[in-house]
């Protein structure tokens, strides 16, 4: 069984009150892998870049060693790549030692903390958790303190197509924008819907009748064809009968008798009368 580690305790690997800081050469680190953010703002960056030029990097970033003279980052990345923006070749750091597991845990958690995270490198974060560690939805939940359903809602985003996720990351459409668009059965029509989105620049609130109205639209078409379908198999079993009686009432005339046959088709039913007479 999976033993789970309390979201305190890891921070309490990093924060704890013995760790020393150390400068440590910036071209012997390497990048966390379950860095969940895959857009860092340029802006942001030269803004940081410009205080560190001028101050100094105030805040330790966080490594764990990885081999003799190598590390990897755990938390900090905008700090460090600020500082190789600037030419530093040195960066202090707290150097910890955990697991590559809680490594990636507090490389989540941190970026969680920052309210720039998007939703999609969030959704990539805890799948990538989930598969490369093993954890089950509800063990990420607790270890990073959120609900089942958030991350569960999260990763359902995945399943939307990479052209759509780009659009959704271009256009700066919200969360609850993806996850109406979820809603609809195939990608061909998530994508029409998109540039729509985008086109009428609709809120989330618009978006949703939107994506109510084409659902129904695809149900009602559904009823119909499913309508065609039960009449075209009622005429076919219906012709077989017919024909039945048919070959009956010829019967009846190479025995010399001469019926007479009626027919006629009403809303309920098809109405067949065959009279035959007593005497041929």
């Amino acid at each position: 069984m999976l033993k789970i580690k309390s979201l305190q305790s890891i921070k309490n690997n990093v924060s704890g009150k013995n760790k020393i800081v150390q400068e440590i050469p910036i071209d012997k680190i390497r990048p966390n892998p379950y860095q969940p953010r895959k857009e860092f703002s340029k802006q942001a960056l030269e803004e940081l870049s410009q205080s560190i030029k001028e101050y100094g990097v105030l805040q330790p970033i966080t490594v764990r060693r990885i081999g003799s003279d190598s590390y990897e980052l755990v938390a900090g990345e905008r700090r460090l790549r600020a500082s190789k923006m600037v030419g530093m070749e040195y960066i202090p750091a707290i150097v910890i030692a955990t697991h590559e597991k809680d490594s990636a845990i507090l490389a989540m958690i941190e970026n969680l903390q920052r309210e720039d995270l998007h939703y999609l490198d969030e959704a990539v974060g805890y799948a990538s958790l989930i598969q490369d560690h093993g954890f089950t939805q509800e063990e990420l939940a607790k270890k990073i303190g959120k609900n089942q359903s958030t991350i569960a809602n999260k990763i359902r985003l995945l399943r939307l197509p990479d052209n759509i996720k780009k659009l959704l990351i271009m256009n700066n459409l919200t969360e609850r924008h993806a996850r109406a668009l979820l809603r609809l059965p195939d990608d061909e029509l998530k994508l029409k819907a998109l540039k729509q989105i985008i086109k009428k620049k609709y809120t989330v609130k618009e978006t949703e009748m939107m994506i109510t109205r084409i659902l129904k639209k695809l149900q009602f078409e559904q009823n119909e064809k499913m309508d065609q379908v039960k009449m075209h198999r009622y005429y076919s079993d219906t012709r077989i009968f017919i024909n039945t009686i048919k070959k009956a009432v010829n019967m009846i005339k190479e025995y010399g008798l001469k019926p007479q046959v009626t027919q006629k088709d009403k809303d309920d039913c098809i109405e067949i009368i065959v009279k035959i007479p007593k005497e041929g």
